[in-house]
């Protein structure tokens, strides 16, 4: 598997926001966002086994498998090995590809494609790009029976990457939710604290 990088931190964004947990990062997306922030594309190697191995060498027992995306390499048989072991599995995905059976949180941060039909989320984080963005397109996209309940709706800001356009982008979301309640704020806290 093409690993990017692995490390221990707090989760930074949504509703698991201050949860210590062990991030496995895959290299690779199917998708070219303009605005992505990650730099996904380099990457070491790795067996199944020995990312298992390197998760457990640390305390926290909730695993954050991200990427890029990671459904492009996801396989049934690491989930079943990390459930094994004791991981409890949270995976960020946009929602474009399948993912494996048994994954314990699904967050869905959706971008220009749209999200599968048959996706089993229990997250729906949009990035909110300011006045004139509506993420209620995303919730019009699902079957209704997983838009109405047991899904938690967050908007977070974008990151522009420009101080004064994220402080508009930040005043505009907080706006936003005030109209429209069923969301929640998403910030991405880790970047505030200055880690990973």
């Amino acid at each position: 598997m093409r690993v990017n990088e692995t490390f221990v931190s707090l989760q930074g964004e949504g509703f698991f926001t201050g949860t210590p947990a062990f991030f496995l990062r895959f290299s690779g997306c199917n998708l070219r966002c303009p605005f992505c922030d990650t730099q996904h594309q380099t990457f070491t190697e790795m067996s199944e086994d020995e990312i298992v191995q390197e998760a457990s060498r640390y305390k926290p027992r909730h695993i954050v498998i991200t990427g890029g995306e990671p459904a492009m390499q996801l396989t049934q048989s690491l989930v079943d090995k990390l459930h094994e072991v004791g991981f409890f599995i949270q995976v960020e995905t946009n929602g474009t590809l399948p993912l494996p059976e048994g994954i314990d949180w699904v967050t869905c941060s959706p971008k220009s494609s749209p999200v599968r039909k048959d996706l089993k989320m229990n997250e729906l984080k949009v990035l909110y790009q300011g006045l004139g963005d509506d993420p209620e397109h995303f919730l019009e996209s699902l079957p209704k029976r997983r838009s109405r309940r047991g899904l938690c709706l967050f908007l977070q800001p974008l990151d522009t990457g420009d101080e004064e356009r994220n402080r508009i982008i930040l005043r505009e979301t907080i706006a936003y939710i005030l109209q429209h309640p069923k969301w929640s704020l998403s910030l991405q806290t880790h970047k505030m604290l200055g880690i990973k």
